[in-house]
């Protein structure tokens, strides 16, 4: 049984058709790939998921309950919860404010609970400038802030938008084992990422867009030896 599913979504802009007709689901313990040029609707299908931006048409189904007229909140608080592509710290916070800010608007925690659990946190990230003002953490502290405030409401499914961004490859070995064991307490990730040895890595199966629809999917190794994701994304090597 799918925890996420899409059936036929549609997202306009004006005339322009940012997700067109999109379906697809992902599972408990999967790490699903999203992958596609820029402009291709990854990040449109991350705001949709996730409540931030209302379908044009089709359903969103949670834990096999319709959510497709819930608002963002709401879905953070049933178990679906993002993370930013450009990282979005509460200015004049620390790092564990930030991630106690999860905890009690997505979980609904009172403060010491919430403290509590971003502690918890942020031990598992190895997280160690806890009491940091976030203008003073680095690029990779920055990123686990985000991901920790998204980790503090518990969900069960986590989209990732192009989080490893930015980091060296050691930086990016660090996250990704992060993500493999998120996969192993059996959340549902949804990877929205340009870095192909991650997508490789990291990834169970991958669906790549290209102007808002599927135009290929399966296994990372097999979508990267299709012609039509090879001439709209991958290009020859």
């Amino acid at each position: 049984m799918p925890t996420l599913k899409a059936n036929n979504i549609v997202r306009r802009f004006g005339g322009l058709v940012a997700v067109n007709d999109l379906s697809f689901e992902v599972e408990k313990g999967e790490i699903l790939g999203i992958i596609g040029p820029n402009g291709a609707g990854k990040t449109t299908v991350i705001n949709l998921m996730a409540g931030t931006l209302p379908v044009n048409k089709g359903s969103i189904e949670f834990n096999n309950v319709d959510v497709t007229n819930k608002e963002a909140h709401t879905r953070n608080r049933l178990g679906i919860a993002r993370t930013f592509q450009i990282v979005r710290p509460l200015e004049n916070f620390s790092a564990i404010e930030n991630i106690m800010v999860g905890a009690l608007f997505g979980k609904g925690d009172k403060l010491s609970e919430a403290r509590s659990t971003a502690r918890e946190i942020c031990d598992f990230l190895n997280l160690e400038n806890v009491n940091k003002s976030v203008d003073e953490l680095t690029v990779l502290e920055l990123k686990k802030v985000e991901l920790g405030r998204a980790l503090a409401s518990e969900p069960d499914v986590l989209f990732l938008d192009e989080i490893m961004a930015g980091l060296t490859s050691e930086e990016t070995w660090e996250l990704m084992d992060i993500v493999k064991e998120l996969q192993e307490r059996n959340v549902a990730i949804c990877v929205v990422e340009h870095i192909m040895k991650v997508v490789k890595e990291l990834t169970n199966r991958v669906i790549v867009l290209n102007k808002g629809e599927i135009i290929a999917q399966g296994p990372y190794s097999k979508v990267s030896e299709n012609k039509e994701v090879i001439a709209a994304y991958l290009g020859e090597e």
